[in-house]
């Protein structure tokens, strides 16, 4: 049978980890790689029985990304952040994969819950995610934090979701806010897409209005005004810079 490995890379995860590490039992290894973290992260992955890494905490987490995927001996590999999970039937479409396979990486959907709420509706699903990948085949450039991964090879896609539980409390929002606007900010800094306000707009209009993001309540509200404030953020940081 071929081997799956699961890798997470993870600071102060404390919150998250117990409930992503819990649905993992089906795997065959997990990795996971601690970057500087001071809620006892490492300690609980280690309580669960995965091998832990401990490396600086780089802002562009793809390099600590692929660290991860180096340490892993399976013969596929599931790239996880610490806020989502697999179930049964995921992990069990996994299995089958890893066993007879014909595609060199494969896309997963992803459901995403702000608040405990899933949005089905609004551009979020099914968020399709390039994470399961035979060893080898796949690695992160390392250049961008929202970067994909490279793969050689062809890409498959499966059709059980895993589950993300990106934003729980309003904190938590206005950090990963505030962390994803300055990268961007960065981004624009090194030559790359520059802020557009505009194109803010449009995508808060096209994803809450024509894609029905409304039809998901106040979740669904919330989650369109942040994507527009996050760009808001990075603009503001934009002309900071300049």
């Amino acid at each position: 049978m071929a081997k799956i490995s699961v890798s997470i890379i993870g600071y102060n995860e404390a919150r998250n980890l117990p409930r992503c590490l819990a649905s993992l039992k089906w795997a065959d290894e997990v990795v996971f790689v601690d970057c500087e973290s001071s809620d006892g992260s490492a300690a609980l992955a280690a309580a669960a029985g995965a091998k832990v890494f401990s490396r600086p905490n780089n802002p562009n987490l793809n390099v600590n990304k692929q660290f991860g995927l180096e340490q892993c001996s399976g013969d596929w590999i599931l790239y996880l952040d610490p806020d989502e999970t697999v179930g049964e039937e995921l992990a069990g479409e996994l299995k089958r994969v890893a066993a007879a396979g014909t595609d060199a990486a494969y896309l997963v959907p992803r459901r995403n819950f702000y608040f405990g709420r899933w949005l089905r509706h609004g551009g979020k699903y099914p968020d399709r995610q390039l994470r399961f990948f035979r060893a080898g085949k796949a690695a992160f450039p390392c250049v961008d934090v929202h970067e994909r991964l490279r793969v050689d090879g062809t890409i498959g896609a499966l059709s059980s979701p895993m589950d993300h539980h990106p934003y729980n409390t309003g904190s938590e929002l206005l950090r990963k806010m505030d962390f994803y606007s300055g990268r961007k900010t960065e981004r624009e800094a090194a030559g790359r897409r520059a802020v557009s306000l505009a194109r803010a707009a449009r995508r808060f209009c096209v994803n809450y209005f024509l894609k029905g993001g409304f039809l998901d309540g106040g979740a669904g509200f919330v989650s369109a005004v942040a994507d527009l404030f996050s760009e808001c953020l990075a603009w503001i940081k934009q002309r900071e810079r300049a």
